[in-house]
């Protein structure tokens, strides 16, 4: 993927990412234009939480690589997540 994403393909991709569990991405709209992410299990309880900068948003590498760090830190908490590859 070559071109910049758009914040709102981010969310988007951001909310896949954690599969099966539900991942609740967002942007304060008076913050600092950080996406937040919020991991959850089937029992509402967090089980991970990102911050990714706004810039990481736009570089699908970027945003590649700290997604697949927040999968690797749920992971070694033995959640275990779907296989998933960044959109091409």
């Amino acid at each position: 993927m070559n071109a910049p994403l758009r914040f709102n393909e981010a969310l988007l991709i951001a909310g896949h990412a954690f599969e099966p569990f539900q991942c609740v991405a967002w942007a304060a709209q008076d913050g600092n234009g950080e996406l937040s992410l919020t991991v959850i299990d089937r029992t509402n309880t967090r089980i991970g939480r990102k911050q990714i900068p706004r810039s990481a948003c736009a570089d699908a590498a970027q945003l590649e690589s700290l997604l697949a760090q927040a999968r690797a830190e749920i992971s070694s908490e033995g959640y275990t997540l779907q296989p998933w590859v960044m959109p091409a």
